[in-house]
């Protein structure tokens, strides 16, 4: 299952695509194959947009012929594609990856090096805590575009979170002090038994979500909770 999602490095964003289920191949493959290639795949507007997703698609295929590697995930940074695998073996990798670019005239470069406990995968391409929680709103964003939504009319959104202990949740609610949002009740699931929802008044935008998020996230941290995501009513727009 492929995800994407934006982090911020140094200063500079970095588009991130990750196969979240990568890691039930880590006790498999240990070795990191990288194939940078020069093309910014977040042009869509660019000349020869479609056949670089085509050739990408068709290095992951060849790569993954016969279960020799897994594609584990890619970055944009900075007008190059960095395509990222995980490999049996070293041995070969260049030449599939040779067979597939050089026929297509890319500028590309390509690096094996062993990893066998993945460090560069949980250091470069999965996702925090933070950045699955602005993933799972992309998903809510999306279905709401899809029926039709303005975003941008501010509308009662549910957030809800958990902790581990009913003393962590109490003292949330007690010191509860974020500007906007008010305790609606407390709730439990199979998933959390310790579970607040709270409410607040916003756009659904994706800036304005992930502000929201962000402040919400960093409260919920200081009692070890858990943020487990929102949800809200479509809005009709009057001036449509």
């Amino acid at each position: 299952m492929r995800e994407i999602f934006l982090r911020e490095e140094d200063g500079s964003k970095v588009y991130i695509e990750v196969d979240l289920n990568a890691y039930a191949y880590s006790n498999k493959y240990g070795w990191l194959f990288s194939v940078f290639v020069k093309f910014d795949a977040l042009d869509e507007s660019a000349e020869g947009f479609e056949e670089f997703l085509e050739t990408k698609e068709s290095l992951i295929i060849t790569l993954e012929h016969e279960d020799r590697a897994k594609y584990v995930g890619s970055r944009v940074v900075d007008g190059w594609s960095e395509l990222y695998f995980y490999a049996d073996d070293s041995k070969g990798l260049d030449s599939l990856a040779k067979n597939i670019l050089k026929p297509a005239n890319y500028i590309y470069e390509s690096n094996v090096v062993r990893d066998a406990k993945w460090d560069f995968h949980y250091r470069n391409l999965a996702p925090n805590e933070l950045e699955l929680c602005h993933i799972q709103s992309e998903k809510i964003i999306f279905l709401l575009e899809e029926e039709g939504d303005n975003l941008e009319i501010p509308r009662v959104v549910e957030h809800y979170v958990s902790f581990t202990t009913p003393t962590q949740k109490n003292k949330f609610i007690n010191s509860l002090n974020l500007e906007g949002f008010d305790f609606k009740d407390e709730i439990s699931s199979d998933e959390f038994e310790h579970g607040v929802a709270l409410v607040k008044t916003h756009a659904v935008t994706s800036e304005e979500v992930k502000k929201v998020v962000n402040e919400l996230f960093e409260a919920i941290k200081k009692e070890q909770g858990y943020y487990e995501g929102w949800s809200t009513l479509l809005v009709e727009d009057e001036n449509a």
